[in-house]
């Protein structure tokens, strides 16, 4: 990982090149240059790129799984869907299936449960295998959770103490609040009372 700044070269080349955050590619020339100040990602075999940055405001990117709120007909329901176009002068277009499969794959409604919303960097961090705090809470609570990229994860378990638990304990590890570390966070599990 190499921290890149706007205008920058990015050495990403691959036979099937997906860019993702941060990283633009003229039509003209194969060259990827970075669009925002971050950290440079990539995936295990280097077909993926990303920038990661400290950003507020969630940008949408094909393929990114995202929670949506329905606006029309059934008003209010929180879907965890995959955005299937985006693009800066219009909405995004979300699906709920996965394209080359036709089957849900997870996706679709969320029914019951809980949103909460936390920044960009903590949905990345959750999304992260190795992130410490599901598998904790998983450990000790059994819940349900989807994370979007965009700023928004869904909780549900049993009992309603359980999910205002992992909702705190989310809120304590995201670096844009207090942002505890394993130690700490499994002392304020304690605390809970969960």
């Amino acid at each position: 990982m190499s921290v890149v700044v706007p205008g920058e070269h990015v050495p990403a080349q691959h036979v099937n090149l997906k860019l993702g955050p941060g990283l633009t590619q003229s039509s003209s020339s194969p060259t990827v240059i970075s669009t925002r100040a971050g950290t440079l990602n990539h995936s295990a075999n280097r077909s993926k790129w990303w920038v990661e940055s400290n950003s507020r405001r969630y940008v949408p990117a094909p393929q990114e799984s995202v929670i949506g709120i329905v606006t029309q007909k059934a008003i209010g329901s929180l879907v965890y869907a995959r955005i299937s176009l985006a693009h800066k002068d219009m909405e995004p277009e979300l699906e709920c299936f996965d394209a080359q499969t036709r089957k849900s794959e997870g996706f679709g409604e969320l029914k019951g449960g809980f949103m909460v919303r936390c920044s960009l960097s903590m949905c990345r961090k959750l999304l992260d295998p190795n992130h410490f705090l599901l598998p904790l809470l998983g450990s000790q609570i059994p819940l349900e959770v989807a994370v979007g990229v965009n700023g928004r994860v869904w909780i549900s378990s049993k009992e309603l103490k359980h999910t205002i638990a992992i909702s705190r304990c989310i809120e304590a590890v995201d670096p844009d609040g207090e942002g505890m570390e394993e130690k700490a966070l499994r002392t304020f599990l304690g605390s809970l009372d969960a």
